[in-house]
């Protein structure tokens, strides 16, 4: 388990990366602005109104991940880490709604028969913001991950869906400087807008499958496989196990079963240890709780009627 100053550490670096995820968003929006005020290229415009979403998606981040370090209180006795997952929600639904301007001047450009112009510094500015958003999106994924944030992890990824666009941004711009014909920069701003839309549906998914509790099916698996290794070796029983990530961690609660002549001491001291495998298994951030119950009196206490399953994950129950 990390220490106090250990996480209040973490909790600083967070802090910081989002801001500095904020400051630099603001200078990627001035300086796609200038490359689209100087071109008047439908696929800068595309890659502009994505960096305004970004700084907009930004600031609720801030907020979010500032929301989501307080400790619990009367009010919220689990923690504001759910937050996490209305922030992915969020940035997501921004992202779409940015998608689906870029689609709509890409086509309207290209009807029109507008053309771009001054596309060398127009070029040189986009890939200057592609490799600052590129190591951006890097760091921040790398933080977010570390530091078991669903905040930061979303963000970075909305920044790396942002170097994806420069690069799609790139690549029609080349095409146009090399060939001279002109529905190249609205073809790569849709297929830009295509793929915007495509992070942004995904980005919602995973926020409303966290808001939902949807069971993450790989920590489902190793769940299941701490728990049948930590059981047989106790000579003891599972069941009823369930799981949820909380925002920044996880929560899993199951039932132990014992043998009748068990103490409360030594079943007490099983149920730490194997609270403590999972801990090693999912991280500090983790949250284990442990029903104990007796073998003999296991299916009167539950008292299940014909056919009804109990809630979680049943496994291995006694005889």
């Amino acid at each position: 388990m990390p220490t106090n100053v250990s996480k209040a550490t973490n909790r600083r670096i967070l802090r910081r990366a989002s801001w500095l995820s904020f400051w630099i968003g603001a200078l990627m929006l001035l300086i796609k602005a200038w490359a689209w005020w100087l071109t008047r290229s439908s696929a800068i415009l595309s890659d502009a109104a994505e960096s305004v979403v970004h700084l907009a998606a930004v600031t609720f981040v801030v907020y979010s991940l500032r929301l989501a370090q307080k400790p619990p209180d009367e009010d919220h006795p689990y923690g504001h880490a759910k937050i996490s997952f209305f922030s992915a929600g969020f940035e997501g639904g921004l992202i779409s709604i940015a998608g689906v301007f870029i689609l709509y001047q890409a086509v309207h450009q290209w009807i029109a028969g507008l053309e771009p112009h001054n596309l060398g510094p127009g070029t040189a500015l986009t890939a200057v913001a592609l490799l600052i958003n590129g190591w951006l999106g890097w760091h921040l994924l790398r933080l977010g991950k570390k530091g078991d944030s669903l905040i930061l992890v979303a963000n970075g990824k909305h920044v790396l869906t942002d170097a994806w666009t420069s690069i799609g941004v790139l690549v029609g711009l080349g095409l146009t400087w090399a060939t001279g014909w002109m529905g190249f920069d609205p073809i790569c701003a849709i297929l830009v807008a295509l793929n915007i839309l495509w992070s942004g549906a995904r980005l919602m998914w995973e926020s409303a499958s966290g808001l939902m509790d949807r069971a993450d099916p790989n920590v489902q698996n190793a769940l299941i496989a701490r728990l049948d290794a930590a059981t047989e070796k106790h000579g003891i029983s599972w069941h009823q196990m369930r799981h949820r990530h909380l925002g920044d961690g996880q929560w899993v609660d199951f039932h132990l079963v014992f043998a009748d002549e068990t103490t409360v001491r030594d079943a007490h001291e099983i149920a730490s240890e194997i609270e403590r495998e999972i801990l090693d298994e999912l991280g500090a951030k983790t949250v284990v709780t442990t029903h104990l119950e007796p073998a003999e009196d296991h299916e009167r206490i539950h008292g299940h009627a014909p056919g009804e399953a109990a809630s979680g994950t049943d496994a291995h129950l006694p005889d």
